[in-house]
């Protein structure tokens, strides 16, 4: 491949937006009790590093797009709804991929964070894609790295040098081995604007004390390893199939997870009780956990996952926490839980679902699934959501207010980097 690597564009990008601005790098701002930071996922794609099958089996730019109109049609989506991702041909060829935005979501966040308050940011996994480092593809690990985390994220480092990364894994970054996760954490751990704790979960405070903010970064794809459960296709209506008649018809699908994948005497286990335990004695005023992915979501694909971790987190975060952020769905999205079926013993505010997974790659919602999912589930509510697009979200802890404010951004297809406003939501304190 003759495509140009990202450190170049990205260099030359940067420095168009700088002049276009006419703005220096923002000074660090006044002290203040309230926090901001920016929360994105799933930024680890790029078109110089694909899948392997787009390149064993080739499609050209109609029979891609093609393809894409079936698989839309084999999950009973709507027709009239179909779309798909920018393209982009390989140079010299007719192979196809699917455009990247990370890029472009990158020099978004650069121009948010010259008007708002970013005093960090949160990365909700899969960082590299396709199969995390260690992949057998013959390319240097650290350069992988380097294009795929660093890049896209250098114009934003090089106007707020001291802003800090506090990652989290994702299933993507588990593809390969437990060798590659470990090259993932130890090159963040060499990063100075990068922070993934060994273990893959971790705690840290944010903010004054008394305003001061508890984050708790989990490891879902460990979590999610550690269970036994079955992948349903969807019926015609878009409501979910019985598992029982899925069984009788073969169509269920027992999630399979590779050896490496699975946890080493009792680690998931572990996990759910640091969080139980760490949110339960936690002395922080705000509670917020993060990890890749979803509880509920309306894209249609990650439904029998939202279901074993709505049983493995929601007693904990119900009762503790002030939200729960995610990525794994390529889209934005907000949605709540009323936690009446998770902890009907304790009133309070519902529980803010923010999910941020549009940092590279974009995926369509599902209509009627998110309709079936409405009528089914009380507890559940879907408050706002944009699908095939880029984007972020900007957080902020009001401690005037006592209020958590979500501010959802996306940035054009064409690549530009323009910041482009979408819904704000603000959310009661609701932890002890």
């Amino acid at each position: 491949m003759n495509h140009t690597y990202l450190t170049a564009s990205l260099c030359a990008a940067t420095l168009a937006l700088v002049a276009c601005s006419g703005k220096s790098p923002q000074t660090p701002r006044e002290h203040s009790a309230n926090l901001g930071f920016l929360a994105f996922g799933d930024g680890g794609y790029h078109v110089d590093y694909p899948k392997k099958k787009h390149i064993d089996h080739p499609l050209s730019r109609d029979a891609f797009i093609e393809k894409e109109k079936q698989d839309w049609l084999e999950d009973h989506r709507p027709i009239a709804e179909f779309d798909h991702a920018p393209l982009y041909v390989y140079p010299g060829t007719d192979i196809t991929t699917e455009q990247g935005g990370a890029q472009a979501v990158g020099l978004a966040m650069t121009q948010l964070c010259r008007q708002k308050s970013c005093d960090f940011a949160i990365q909700l996994g899969d960082n590299i894609y396709p199969d995390g480092a260690d992949a057998n593809d013959g390319k240097d690990d650290t350069q992988r790295m380097n294009d795929l985390i660093l890049a896209p994220l250098q114009p934003l480092f090089d106007e707020h040098p001291e802003l800090t990364v506090y990652s989290a894994l994702g299933n993507h970054d588990w593809k390969s081995s437990r060798t590659g996760v470990a090259k993932q954490i130890s090159w963040m751990q060499q990063q100075p604007n990068f922070n993934l704790e060994d273990r893959g979960y971790y705690r840290y405070h944010q903010g004054e004390p008394g305003n001061d903010v508890e984050f708790f970064v989990l490891d879902t794809n460990l979590l999610l390893s550690g269970q036994h459960f079955y992948e349903l296709p969807l019926l015609p209506d878009g409501s979910e199939q019985n598992l029982v008649d899925a069984l009788a018809n073969d169509s269920a699908q027992l999630e399979q997870h590779k050896r490496h994948e699975v946890p080493h005497h009792g680690e998931d286990l572990q996990q759910l009780n640091w969080l139980k335990e760490g949110l339960k004695t936690s002395t922080a005023k705000w509670k917020i956990v993060y990890g890749h992915h979803v509880l509920w979501s309306i894209g249609g694909t990650k439904y029998a996952e939202a279901h074993v971790l709505k049983k493995l987190l929601l007693p904990s975060l119900c009762q503790y926490a002030d939200a729960y952020i995610a990525g794994h769905e390529h889209d934005l999205e907000l949605l709540t839980d009323d936690c009446s079926v998770a902890t009907p013993q304790i009133t309070r505010p519902k529980l803010p679902l923010i999910i941020s997974g549009a940092a590279a790659k974009m995926r369509g919602k599902h209509t009627p699934f998110a309709e079936q999912q409405a009528k089914r589930y009380p507890q559940y509510e879907l408050l706002w959501s944009k699908s095939f697009t880029w984007g972020f979200a900007h957080i902020e802890i009001d401690n005037q207010a006592d209020e958590l404010v979500v501010h959802f951004y996306s940035t054009p297809r064409d690549g530009s980097g323009a910041l482009v406003n979408e819904p704000s939501f603000r959310f009661s304190h609701r932890s002890l």
